[in-house]
């Protein structure tokens, strides 16, 4: 069991999935959208409530996704109501499936044991300095999250608990030869066409946009004409990394440091211990008398090794003599720790231990005692701390005197730049979505287009860029936004107009040739009497650059041709252009034994895939899932 439990954690889709945790704290700064609420849930899951907390933690993820993803046109995507009214819906369902996969998972006895979420939360990067786990990294960043240290383990031990369940969801699946052999065919089938594309371009002799169509279309739509408002700033940047101690760290400074915080630099007693393990399968009393046997075969003489491995029921240990390695506090389950750290002399065995695996025989193998870590092991650390704390001290000083002539100077930063001892930079004039780092964070971005600054040209407040890293930001010039006059984008519209009205007569027009197409008429004859070449692909692959990709996807939905036939399409294309398409063969090659195991793998990951969202699918149609409307307002 215990081996399953290992094994759970540690593969692939685990490893996913702690890779999307990392991933949400990197693109996340959620803390201010949460708080305790008691509002009605956004979801019901088997009388399972999803709560307005988790939504919103959710939600505020894939916003910040959104926004890395879409850069500057995120805020024009925001304001249609409708797209973002499908974003949270879709991270409700989202959370649905999680809470169906929750369940399944406990139903089917699958957990993740305080070692393994605090292996994982060790392992994070985000909450390593210097490539050490740093506890106090650790609390500040599940604060920021909402979270505290108990309720953040729990949130992990379910995100790890439902990778399990894709893992063995995933690792029982399989696909049989012939399925392999077919699936490699269908995606290697090769297919001979020949097209002939009618472009827009040959009838747009025949539109003409008329001044009024183009008023219309201005007056209509003249939110597409936007400029956007400019700003120019000055802003003056204080980071605590960038200044010098005022007085260098001493190495007696650093000693005495060392004596002080010496009880930190302990190490931990650590010990290293061999179990024997009865699972508890159907009959507790059954697995009770057995570990009580073994047991006694032990006082009586017998080889622990050599029993652990006989015996016992944890696979992984027992081809080790049952040895599991070096343990600390807290790292394995309660009942067996005690009994661990309660064996007085290397070679003790303890008695029947019962945990929520089965029943333990323990034996104490190696000790390590609690020893402090030498004033050489920690100096250039130490100093580093005190090096740290002293540009901290320098950055406050600082601080307290930018934002005293910022305030008293306010129509200049030069005296709170040189009183900082930096330069004061400026920008051009720039859009609200191109202001530079640190500028474009958005409690700065929303403080620089304040009617204050912008209307009074006085400096801003001092606001945190991040813990130690201060801007202050004054407006030296703006350009209010305004509709472009109709004499800057006539030229746009009208070309645009025109484009629309020749994408709609060559539609009409190429489905009046394929109606001819279709009666027999060669597809060449069609070309010549248009003055549009026909064009040959004699192994079209369904992933080729090779032609337009409408022409390649309604090429391999085309049936098979039988002898002396071939079949026509019409295809609508990207551009307003319209394509003939002729299927004239297609050509599926033999796969008999030339399947890599590569080819292998990405096929099965495919079925996998497919039927992991089947199963998905099915524990929601047999689930009782209620969906209040949501009444989560969006959050600006």
């Amino acid at each position: 069991m215990l081996e399953k439990i290992r094994e759970g954690s540690q593969g692939p889709a685990a490893k996913i999935i702690l890779g999307l945790v990392i991933l949400s704290f990197a693109l996340a700064g959620i803390g201010g959208y949460l708080g305790q609420t008691t509002e009605q849930p956004v979801a019901e899951v088997n009388g399972i409530k999803i709560s307005q907390t988790k939504f919103s933690r959710a939600y505020s993820n894939e916003r910040a996704r959104l926004e890395q993803q879409f850069g500057e046109y995120f805020a024009q995507i925001a304001a249609d109501p409708n797209y973002m009214a499908q974003i949270r819906q879709g991270v409700v369902d989202q959370l649905v499936q999680q809470e169906l996969q929750s369940q399944l998972a406990k139903e089917l006895g699958l957990r993740v044991s305080d070692e393994q979420v605090k292996k994982a939360i060790v392992e994070m990067p985000y909450f390593q300095i210097g490539g050490e786990f740093s506890n106090d990294r650790y609390l500040q960043v599940i604060r920021q999250m909402n979270f505290q240290p108990d309720s953040f383990r729990e949130y992990l031990r379910d995100e790890m608990t439902r990778a399990q369940l894709i893992s063995a969801v995933a690792g029982s699946d399989f696909v049989l030869e012939n399925e392999l052999q077919h699936s490699l065919a269908l995606q290697q089938q090769t297919r001979a066409i020949d097209y002939a594309v009618l472009s827009k371009d040959l009838v747009k002799d025949e539109v003409s946009v008329s001044p009024e169509e183009v008023q219309s279309y201005y007056d209509l739509n003249q939110n597409q004409f936007q400029a956007p408002e400019l700003v120019a700033v000055n802003y003056i940047e204080l980071k605590a990394e960038d200044l010098e101690p005022a007085e260098p760290v001493t190495e007696e400074a650093v000693k005495t440091y060392y004596e002080e915080q010496k009880n930190q630099y302990l190490e931990p007693e650590r010990r290293r211990v061999s179990h024997i393990l009865v699972d508890l399968g159907e009959d507790a009393a059954a697995a009770k008398e057995k570990a009580d046997m073994l047991l006694a075969e032990l006082n009586s003489g017998a080889d622990f090794a050599t029993l652990a491995e006989e015996k016992s029921d944890d696979i992984v240990s027992a081809e080790l003599g049952g040895d599991l390695d070096w343990i600390e506090r807290e790292m394995m389950d309660p009942a067996f720790e005690d009994a661990a750290f309660s064996l007085a002399a290397v070679g003790d065995v303890s008695e029947v231990v019962e945990s929520e695996f089965g029943y333990h025989i323990i034996k104490l193998t190696d000790i390590q005692r609690q020893q402090a870590q030498s004033f050489d092991d920690v100096k250039d650390e130490l100093r580093a701390e005190l090096e740290k704390a002293a540009k901290i001290d320098a950055f406050y000083q600082k601080q307290t005197q930018v934002a005293e002539l910022a305030f008293e100077m306010a129509d200049s930063l030069q005296d709170a730049a040189e009183v900082a001892g930096v330069e004061v930079k400026s920008t051009e004039l720039v859009s609200r979505n191109a202001l530079p780092e640190p500028l474009n964070m958005p409690a700065i971005n929303n403080t620089i287009f304040t009617p204050e600054l912008i209307e009074d040209r006085v400096n801003s407040e001092v606001l945190e860029v991040a813990p130690e890293h201060i801007v202050v930001v004054r407006v030296s010039d703006h350009k209010a936004a305004a509709t472009k006059p109709l004499e800057e984008v006539s030229e746009q519209i009208q070309a645009q107009l025109v484009a629309e009205k020749a994408s709609s007569l060559i539609t009409e027009k190429a489905q009046s040739l394929f109606e001819q197409l279709q009666n027999g008429t060669a597809l060449a004859d069609i070309a010549k009497a248009q003055n549009v070449e026909v064009k040959s692909v004699n192994e079209l692959q369904r992933r080729s650059y090779d032609v337009p990709p409408a022409i390649a996807t309604e090429a391999f939905k085309l049936p098979q041709p039988g002898v002396a036939q071939s079949y026509p399409a019409l295809v609508e294309l990207g551009n307003g252009d319209a394509a003939f398409v002729v299927l004239k063969s297609v050509t599926t090659p033999d796969v008999d034994g030339q399947i890599d195991p590569q080819q292998k793998q990405s096929i099965t990951s495919s079925f996998a895939n497919k039927n992991y969202l089947e199963l998905l699918a099915a524990l929601e149609a047999k689930a009782e899932v209620i969906r209040p409307q949501l009444q989560l307002a969006e959050q600006q």
